[in-house]
């Protein structure tokens, strides 16, 4: 039976709207515990670490369940649209899976995705028939043009990559969310669950998170609490919220209820 609420992007749909990443973790063993526990169906890996068999990355791919997982590599490092398209070819030589997430950075200091040259990239490997799935700054026209080129979600940034300091550009990524016609995944900068749930009740579709997770005191039990704030979040989006006052209203009913004389103010 389909699920009542799967996400669907490039017509494969997933009953999690939890994304992990792989990165950082003390060891494959913490790694892996913490992807179970996150209930996350598809999950991303740095191919230049699997290419060079960077330490703690040795068997990456051998320690996931390809048979559960999507596996998503990506272009983390690439600094230019050259760069990203050799990569992810090369990603697709080693792993025989055409998805990508899409990362162009030159800035070392913030780590800010290069909008022209994310959109230039995502053109080519697209051409090349890669579903693509690009991190952005989010910008609600380039995540339009990216659409345009074929790309099947956008990833706007909550805030800088590892920062923890969550969705810090929340007006910004709304614009993304309200204007998107492929699915809208929040990635870099969430660090507790309620900045996922805060994005899932804001419309996105799902989160990517892998800092939060590797660099908690409890790998495995954040990772559970992230999953548990998806779905929270996204349950509240799906009910709709209460409008937002600017004042009080109170919640036990006043009809009937006999007025009271004022109170005297002492002179």
């Amino acid at each position: 039976m389909p699920h009542p609420d799967a996400l669907t992007i490039a017509g494969q749909t997933f009953t999690s709207r939890l994304m992990v990443g792989t990165g950082k973790y003390a060891d494959l063993h913490v790694m892996r515990d913490a992807i179970d526990a996150s209930g996350a169906q598809i999950v991303t890996v740095a191919i230049r670490r699997v290419e060079l068999g960077a330490p703690g990355h040795d068997g990456l791919l051998d320690a996931l369940d390809l048979d559960r997982l999507q596996l998503l590599p990506n272009t983390a490092g690439c600094r230019t649209p050259d760069e990203a398209v050799r990569v992810a070819k090369l990603a697709r030589a080693l792993t025989g899976v055409n998805w990508l997430k899409l990362e162009v950075i030159p800035d070392p200091r913030w780590l800010l995705p290069d909008p022209v040259g994310t959109l230039r990239a995502a053109e080519m490997l697209v051409g090349e028939g890669f579903t693509v799935l690009p991190y952005i700054q989010p910008d609600g026209v380039l995540a339009r043009a990216l659409e345009r080129a074929g790309c099947a979600t956008v990833m706007p940034l909550a805030s800088p990559i590892g920062s923890g300091r969550g969705l810090r550009a929340r007006e910004l990524v709304k614009t993304v969310i309200d204007d998107a016609t492929v699915p809208v995944v929040v990635d870099a900068g969430l660090g507790v669950p309620s900045d996922a749930a805060q994005a899932l009740e804001l419309g996105a579709d799902a989160v990517l998170v892998n800092t939060a997770l590797a660099e908690a005191r409890d790998p495995v039990g954040m990772a559970r609490a992230f999953r548990l704030g998806v779905e929270a979040g996204r349950a509240a989006y799906l009910a709709g919220r209460m409008p937002a006052r600017d004042g009080a209203s109170a919640s036990s009913p006043t009809a009937g209820v006999p007025r009271l004389p004022d109170p005297e103010v002492p002179a």
